[in-house]
């Protein structure tokens, strides 16, 4: 997702706890198979359609809770023919099934709907469905929906932790128009006046990467030789903007060649991958990336880091699909550890510099991003209540994933660990702890202090120090307990390493020379210079 703005703490709710709770009425069942049928009225803004829920039942319970946003409404809810009973707590319907709910066995319900979905005032970050019409009055018409939930249009279970095996998406649209969703076009059924275009998801996803796009659109495409095969690179955009996509879109596999490098694979080669124009600004919606930034390199045409390197890609292009790995292939269970998403994904777009460009791009790239670095609030949010950390996920967490490249010494060994991550946890919904053990783990530091510092508080470590002819007195302030982060400076242009802790410590260089002191601006601290 791209880089929101957070409002002040909310006072949270029984709707909050319903949201972004593992309840009784969830914990049960686990998904298996989604059928979405939905016809969209561009004219009228409405939606109809069914969500068929395949489940696997993990212990013996009569209640389920089955999440739709009003003013969409449940019309009905049927389990092998017969109708269900199902109270409305705001959002949470809870169902009472009629059928013994037998461990280990798989059933279906079926969740029939309607109705006007919320109109998304400020897409992605306020999500909904976007009406728009494109230069020649065609509808053009989009669904975002991270943070608020896929269950702003359309029936499921709206928690991260579960996501579903597979997942059928069919959309009805007028006949003038075509329907771009997620996975692979099976067949497109005509009807005189409407036509469905059905698609296939072969692998697992979760319920905000499931998206419907429907515009006068046309399409391109290619074939990308990567590490497991060759991959089918499809391109949906305006009629009019073709040509400009052909040329903007060559990134797409620039992308994937830089990314299948630092993190592995492309984690969803049955599904391909896709580009598709919105409109707004984009969203990483898994295999169909949606693109709103205008054709041009840059955050609409601005280098978010000020280094000028920034405006050597396209940031939607590279940074929306970098979630492929980390959103789309390792997932968040609550969203409180969104940071599992941004920070690896911001940090990914200095590594796309860093491939084509070099170490040094990368580092003045992700530098520069530390501008936009607020520390107002912890980087992981409030768990079990869908709140999100501190916007400083993004740019915040990538200055500490740079920083802990540099304790390595080793780019190898850190790009093994990043392709490590995305095959340790392949499609795979994760928690914070998961992600800290494994990195320390295998960078073999005790990372504990180094995490609590970065993501659990505000404070960024202050490094103090004195002068004195040939003796540097330096110390750590501002820092959580045990927090002991080496740092590499440059005494005479020559590379050494600092071990700071809480207490004093001294260090003597021999040398009839006079003493410069540099700090090495890749760690992501603040120094000071008690000599001044």
């Amino acid at each position: 997702m791209v880089i929101p703005v957070f409002g002040q703490h909310p006072v949270f709710t029984e709707q909050d706890s319903l949201r972004g709770s593992i309840n009784p009425e969830r914990v049960w069942w686990d998904l298996n198979y989604y059928d979405l049928q939905i016809e969209v009225n561009p004219d009228e803004k409405y939606i109809s359609g069914s969500n068929t829920i395949r489940y696997r039942v993990l212990n013996e319970n009569q209640v389920l809770q089955i999440d739709l946003q009003a003013p969409l409404e449940i019309t009905k809810i049927t389990q092998d023919g017969d109708d269900l009973i199902f109270k409305s707590i705001g959002s949470a319907h809870r169902v009472t099934l009629l059928k013994p709910q037998k461990k280990g066995e798989y059933n279906e319900l079926i969740i029939t709907y309607s109705g006007y979905p919320k109109e998304a005032i400020n897409p992605p970050w306020d999500g909904g469905f976007s009406w728009q019409k494109d230069q020649n009055g065609n509808p053009f018409i989009a669904t975002s929906c991270q943070g608020l939930g896929a269950s702003v249009w359309w029936p499921n279970k709206d928690h991260m932790y579960d996501e579903v095996d597979s997942m059928a998406i069919s959309v009805t649209v007028p006949k003038n128009l075509m329907n771009i969703s997620n996975g692979q076009l099976r067949t497109i059924e005509e009807h005189g006046s409407s036509k469905t275009f059905h698609w296939f998801v072969a692998n697992p996803i979760n319920n905000y990467g499931v998206n419907v796009n429907i515009g006068d659109y046309v399409s391109f495409g290619e074939t990308y030789q990567g590490e497991k095969g060759p991959l089918k690179m499809d391109y949906y955009v305006l009629r009019g903007n073709l040509e400009k996509a052909k040329n903007q879109f060559k990134q797409a596999k620039m992308m994937m060649e830089a990314f299948e490098h630092w993190f592995g694979p492309y984690p969803f080669y049955e599904d391909g991958f896709k580009l598709v124009e919105v409109p707004y600004l984009g969203m990483e919606h898994q295999s169909s990336v949606t693109y709103g930034n205008k054709y041009q390199n840059g955050y609409l045409g601005t280098d978010l880091s000020g280094s000028g390197w920034g405006l050597k890609f396209d940031f939607i292009i590279i940074h929306e699909s970098g979630h492929e790995w980390f959103a789309n292939n390792i997932t968040y269970k609550d969203i409180a550890d969104m940071w599992i998403h941004e920070s690896f994904t911001a940090y990914s777009e200095n590594l796309y510099l860093d491939y084509y460009y070099g170490p040094q791009a990368s580092a003045e790239y992700v530098i520069g991003t530390r501008r936009r670095i607020r520390n107002d609030r912890p980087i992981i949010g409030i768990y079990d209540v869908n709140y999100e950390g501190s916007s400083d996920m993004y740019y915040k967490g990538a200055n500490m994933l740079h920083t802990l490249r540099q304790l390595l010494e080793d780019d190898e060994k850190w790009r093994q660990i990043l392709r490590g991550l995305n095959e340790k946890f392949y499609h795979q919904t994760v928690t914070t702890e998961q992600i800290e053990n494994y990195l320390s783990e295998k960078t073999e530091i005790d990372l504990t202090a180094f995490f609590n510092q970065y993501l659990r508080t505000t404070q960024i470590p202050v490094l103090e120090y004195s002068l004195n002819k040939g003796t540097l007195k330096y110390r750590y302030k501002n820092v959580v307990k045990d927090f002991d982060m080496p740092v590499r400076i440059f005494v005479n242009n020559a590379e050494r390493w600092l071990f700071p802790r809480v207490d004093w410590k001294t260090e003597t260089f021999e040398t009839k020379d006079p003493i410069e002191v540099r700090f090495d601006q890749n760690f992501y601290i603040q120094v000071k210079n008690l000599s001044d």
